[in-house]
């Protein structure tokens, strides 16, 4: 069932404002953060809506969380980043979703943890699809 007050149900301009999508996976989506204080920052949301992990039967969440590794796996090898964390959070926007964020030794916020929107880098058109393409090569 879909959720208008879900910017992922309702795929409107709250979305388009916030990430590009780049390809869908098995279960979710995975789109490209337009903010790129960390280069390479994606997110993977889950394409039908629930808002706990707890609440999917195990092979959607096994499926999801296959997705999750397989972005993580095409954002290691397109940017090498010194690790990548990961983010599930929901309290303002309660649908299933991980970000997946590259964070590079000696960049921002290197050894702790990443500021959600820090609202510092973004690109022109052809920068986005340049990242995308790279993320694509290596789904």
């Amino acid at each position: 069932m879909s959720h208008p007050e879900c910017m992922y149900c309702a795929a409107d301009e709250r979305q388009a404002k916030l990430m590009i999508e780049i390809a869908p996976l098995s279960v979710s989506t995975l789109y490209l953060f337009r903010e790129q204080t960390y280069r390479g920052r994606v997110l993977v949301a889950l394409n039908h809506h629930e808002r706990e992990m707890f609440l999917l039967p195990e092979d959607t969440r096994n499926a999801l969380m296959a997705d999750v590794a397989k972005a993580a796996q095409a954002v290691e090898q397109a940017f090498k980043p010194g690790k990548i964390n990961y983010g599930a959070y929901g309290d303002t926007m309660p649908h299933v979703h991980f970000h997946i964020v590259p964070k590079y030794e000696g960049g921002e916020q290197w050894g702790s943890t990443f500021v959600m929107n820090p609202a510092q880098v973004y690109l022109s058109d052809e920068e986005y699809a340049g990242l995308i393409e790279q993320i694509r090569a290596q789904l």
